[in-house]
Order: C-alpha cells, then structure tokens, then sequence
C-alpha cells in the first residue's frame, strides 16, 4: 500500500507544497476505494501534516462516499448491466463481494463493523458497504455499523501512521 500511497502523493505533487495541497491530497486518497482511511492516514504521515486534523480529513473523506454506495449503487449496477463492457465490472464486483459476504453474514450489522472497521487488505467501508448492499441489509443500519468501523479503521491506522510508521521513519 505504501508504493500506491507514494504514486498518489508524486501525482499530485504539484499541490503539495502548500498544507492546503497536502490536505486535499490526503482527502482524495481517503474517497478512494482501496486506499481509503488506510491510505489516507499513511499519506498525512508520509507529508508530515498534523494527526488532527488529518484524523477529521480522513475519515470525512472516508464516510462520504458510503451514503451513495449504500443508496445508490443497486440503481447503478441495474443501469451498468445494460451494457456488455460495464455488465464484466458489475459481475466481477458482485462476485468480490459475494466471495466476502460470510465473513459479515455470520455476524450481521456487527460483522459489518468488523469487516470495515479492521484494517486488512481487501476490506474497508467501500467494499463492506458493496456487501451490505447485495445482502440488501438495511440501508440506515448499515450506515451507523460502517461509520463505526472507519472510526475504528482509523484509531488503529493512526497508531499504525502516526505511531509505529514514525519509529521506522
């Protein structure tokens, strides 16, 4: 993750020289899927910005996209399966997400905080919510248990960024 967290940074390195660059970056890093809070937090540590605000930056930029993911990504997949090259992506990602769903099946809105909230490859609030969605959990539930889990993801990716990285840095 930190070689993609690196590219990211050296692409937008035309903004990074001022704090506000520095905080955008960070902010677009954290809307990614992938990368989200976890890349984001590495990034604020890499570019030596404050933890604090970096905390707020990462996970607002984190929780935003989760609403249309859980809202709107049904309606979108409907629409996207229309079309022969879109409809690959569609099954791909259902399959992802179908090859995850009994790590949060087992243990419902909590397994969905779990899976969003621990930092491990392939997990996250963007696939997590990927997931509530094909179990069509509910939608105001699955909000409240995947904001929990960023908010977790990120106390342990703030000791992780903030803490252990600076040690080896």
């Amino acid at each position: 993750m930190n070689a993609i967290v690196d590219a990211i940074i050296h692409l937008f390195s035309g903004i990074t020289g001022s704090t506000m660059g520095k905080q955008i970056t960070v902010f677009i890093i954290s809307l990614l899927p992938i990368l989200e809070l976890r890349g984001g937090l590495l990034a604020a540590s890499l570019l030596k910005l404050s933890p604090l605000s970096s905390y707020l930056i990462c996970v607002l930029g984190n929780v935003l996209p989760i609403p249309f993911i859980l809202w709107l990504l049904e309606k979108i997949f409907d629409w996207m399966k229309q079309f022969k090259v879109t409809k690959k992506i569609v099954i791909w990602l259902e399959k992802k997400a179908d090859s995850k769903k009994d790590q949060i099946q087992k243990f419902g809105y909590v397994g969905l905080m779990l899976f969003v909230g621990i930092p491990l490859p392939g997990t996250g609030a963007w696939t997590g919510c990927l997931i509530a969605t094909v179990l069509q959990m509910d939608k105001k539930k699955s909000f409240l248990y995947a904001l929990l889990g960023v908010l977790m993801a990120s106390v342990i990716m703030m000791i992780i960024s903030f803490g252990l990285l600076k040690i080896f840095i």
